[in-house]
């Protein structure tokens, strides 16, 4: 190497000297200080450490002309991606410091093969060979490779000459690390997954599966996507009451034992971070726990939390949180990711409510169905036993006793069925499902129907027993006498048209029967040739009925009729 002192403008001269050459710089030497190395790793770090004019590259290391130029004043080694120059057979020919920090290879050295730098690699694709594609078309290719479990490479391949119409002596091969774009493309695919997972049934599960057994199966299912998915150990879901606005525990991991128990209401005051998102409906990120005002403990010795609601239809449902040992733990793709799996988990959680209903519904049609059938047969038994039993009584006392038990027996068959279909009936322990409209006054009240239309009974039947009451008919009016004789009832509803009498004449013997028992009587259009009602009425008459009936006339008069103060004489 030659120094030259002189005020000339400096030029690197990099590669051997022949006598060609040699007579060229002699013609230059007229312009330019001109300095040589016979080495390019010499001549590339008198590069870096002096001022130059410009760089002569000679003979076979024309090839690194345009890496000489960049890498001389260390560009490369300050752009995040790995760059490098590979020879037809992918062997490595020059690269920067940031491949070097990728390559999992501990010494990177020149004629390296590019796949032995990352060891062993996968490629998951597109293209399963991008250099022999860049080399085949000529057009840069790109693929990706994954190193380990966790990291992910893009590689994009450009072919270069040294001349035009030449075959490709050099591929440039730009390597930029892509994990945390795969990992977030992949939870998001597995969030994806997970909301067509969560609430999905097969046929023969709804079938079999209690209420219970659903929420387990979801439970576990919520855990398996935290834990391997999002990657959060410290869990906590509660769902919204919607009548008491208290948030009860679904789910809780890693949380201690006083949190889990802790009563919580959805109020933005008060009731920590998880009140406050289930008040607002809107996430919450705890950066600090120790500093942060709503912040109630939650996991032991965690430092950071976060929060977000369970919406759905623009209505909150709950609340998921996680908690973290580390301060700052969660950022704003934590969050993201959260949002969007809690709004899968809404989806699931109302999947499951529906068919809750679905299942309560079908319960109580099921149980209403089967005391519709069996009402007419077992009055037809009330009936006649009732009957045999008035006309046996002083005779045989064993007969009597046993008629009386099927009495009995008779009447307990109603009862039994809907205890049974309470039984049946879903119950479910996140959300309270809507009820129907209540009328406790009416609930347990025995009332007997006397008319001879079939309709008129098994109406009476399907609407008073809805509402709970104990519905037994007659056909005429000395069925009515027998049954008010051997059973007591709260309330009777006669037809003032009975085919064996008139109104009033039943009304009397009712009455003369039971001086306090409440009636109602009932017509058809108004029509009452033998002025029954108007003759009723002055002998204390509680109501007139007009059928068909309305459910509320029925349901109003029935309820005033058994809470009137003459109903419990």
């Amino acid at each position: 190497m030659t120094d030259v002192v002189s005020e000339l403008p400096r030029l690197l001269v990099l590669g051997q000297v022949d006598a060609r050459t040699d007579s060229l710089l002699s013609q230059l030497g007229d312009t330019y200080c001109i300095s040589r190395s016979d080495h390019v790793e010499h001549g590339l770090q008198e590069l870096r450490n002096d001022a130059f004019a410009g760089l002569l590259v000679l003979g076979e290391q024309t090839r690194l002309t345009a890496a000489a130029l960049l890498e001389a004043g260390g560009i490369l080694d300050q752009i995040p991606s790995g760059l490098l120059l590979l020879d037809p057979d992918l062997r490595l020919v020059w690269c920067n410091k940031p491949f070097r920090r990728m390559a999992v290879a501990e010494d990177v050295a020149e004629g390296m093969l590019f796949y032995d730098a990352f060891g062993t690699p996968e490629i998951p694709g597109p293209d399963f060979c991008p250099f022999h594609t860049a080399v085949g078309t000529g057009e840069p290719a790109t693929s990706t490779i994954r190193v380990g479990d966790k990291s992910y490479f893009e590689v994009n391949a450009t072919p270069i000459s040294e001349s035009t119409g030449t075959e490709s002596d050099l591929l440039v091969v730009v390597v930029r690390d892509v994990s945390d774009e795969v990992h977030q493309r992949q939870k998001l695919n597995a969030i994806y997954r997970a909301g067509l997972e969560l609430g999905d049934l097969t046929p023969q599960e709804v079938l079999d599966m209690t209420v219970d057994e659903r929420v387990d199966l979801l439970k576990s299912r919520i855990l398996h996507y935290t834990e391997d998915v999002l990657e959060f150990e410290t869990v906590a879901i509660r769902l919204l009451d919607r009548q008491t606005r208290r948030l009860e525990p679904l789910l809780s991991v890693g949380m201690d034992a006083e949190a889990e128990d802790r009563v919580l209401f959805a109020e933005a005051k008060d009731n920590g971070v998880t009140g406050f998102v289930a008040a607002t409906g809107k996430s919450y990120l705890c950066e600090d726990t120790g500093t942060d005002p709503l912040y109630i403990t939650g996991a032991l010795g965690a430092r950071s939390s976060l929060t977000v609601p369970l919406i759905l239809h623009e209505e909150v449902m709950g609340t998921f949180n996680v908690e973290s040992p580390g301060p700052g733990a969660f950022d704003q793709n934590d969050l993201q990711f959260l949002e969007l799996f809690s709004r899968e988990l809404a989806v699931a959680l109302n999947t499951l409510e529906l068919l809750v209903a679905e299942k309560l519904t079908t319960a109580s049609q099921s149980t209403e169905r089967i005391l519709n059938e069996v009402a007419t047969p077992v009055d037809e038994i009330l009936n006649d036993a009732a009957w045999v039993l008035e006309r046996y009584i002083g005779h045989e006392p064993s007969v009597s006793e046993r008629l009386q038990r099927v009495l009995q027996r008779t009447r307990e068959i109603r009862q039994l069925i809907h205890r049974v279909g309470e039984s049946i009936t879903p119950q479910t322990a996140y959300t309270q499902l809507p009820e129907r409209p209540a009328r406790p006054r009416l609930k347990g009240k025995r009332v007997l129907v006397a008319d001879q239309d079939h309709t008129v009974r098994s109406a009476a039947h399907e609407l008073l027993g809805r509402m709970g009451c104990v519905v037994e008919t007659a056909h005429n009016g000395e069925e009515a006498f027998l049954m008010t004789r051997s059973f007591h009832y709260d309330v009777v509803l006669a037809d003032i048209r009975p085919p064996d009498m008139t109104g009033y004449d039943c009304f009397c013997e009712l009455r003369r029967i039971h001086e306090h028992l409440p009636i109602i009587l009932m017509t058809g259009f108004g029509y009452d040739p033998s002025h029954s009602i108007v003759k009723a009425r002055q002998q204390g008459l509680k109501a007139v009925l007009y059928k068909p009936f309305r459910l509320n006339q029925l349901l109003n008069s029935v309820e005033s009729a058994v809470s009137s103060p003459s109903a419990d004489g």
